[in-house]
């Protein structure tokens, strides 16, 4: 059948939010509980419709981070994660999202704002495990934004914003734990770090460890691409004997 280019189908632009940080040495997404149809109590992405024919994607995005969950662009910065517009997503009609992604330390409690009846930060795994259901097609944004920062941990130092000025090797392995959600050989880890030049550098000094010798001190390095990678273990080796997988 030939399209009636005179009438259009009318479609809706929204922005939805990825924000990860580590809590209790474990992972966490920021959710918020809808305050209106459709949804409404359900947890989901933060995020919502532009303003406007001049409101900028980007802009909206953290408009709408400030007012659901009171976090501001000094705390949190986005970067567009994917587009999403399957016909069938969205109740009220044919709605594209442009969602984007924010991983960063040390973030504090939400407040809710004005479209969220509440904010609070989620272990990641209740998503991926589909043990918590959100609205529209949350999980699955959420589960690509959860697998892209996984990634960055492979290829980038980002690890490393995670820990404080100075740290172990241990404490390092330990943010990489909870983002790839799976325990990593302790040699083989130091290893692969130790490998690429420029990751971490030694500050000089020792921290002393409980029942046992100091611990040396590292700090992050100039190099922020890692190469060669920190790749992950395969999943299915993981689970069979994760301790004797390499990292």
């Amino acid at each position: 059948m030939q399209h009636d280019a005179s009438s259009p189908t009318p479609v809706l632009l929204t922005v939805d939010l990825v924000i990860l940080t580590l809590r209790e040495s474990r992972l966490h997404l920021l959710l918020v509980e809808r305050g209106k149809d459709p949804f409404l109590g359900m947890p989901a992405l933060p995020g919502g419709f532009l303003r406007g024919d001049d409101e900028e994607i980007l802009d909206a995005a953290h408009r709408e981070l400030s007012e659901e969950t009171a976090l501001t662009s000094g705390r949190v910065h986005l970067e567009q994660l994917a587009v999403y517009g399957d016909s069938g997503r969205d109740p009220r009609g044919r709605v594209v999202s442009v969602a984007h992604l924010a991983i960063a330390p040390g973030l504090p409690d939400p407040v809710a704002g004005t479209d969220a009846a509440d904010a609070a930060w989620v272990p990641a795994e209740a998503v991926l495990s589909g043990e918590l259901e959100l609205a529209f097609d949350h999980r699955r944004i959420a589960t690509d934004g959860i697998e892209h920062a996984r990634t960055k941990l492979e290829f980038s130092a980002l690890a490393t914003a995670f820990c404080r000025e100075s740290f172990t090797v241990a404490e390092l392995q330990q943010v990489y734990e909870a983002v790839w959600g799976t325990e990593l050989d302790t040699r083989n880890f130091y290893r692969k770090v130790q490998a690429v030049k420029g990751f971490i550098v030694p500050v000089g000094t020792d921290r002393r460890t409980t029942g046992g010798r100091p611990a040396r001190l590292y700090r992050a390095g100039p190099t922020t691409v890692l190469f060669p990678p920190l790749t992950r273990p395969a999943a299915s080796a993981v689970e069979e004997n994760p301790r004797e997988e390499e990292a």
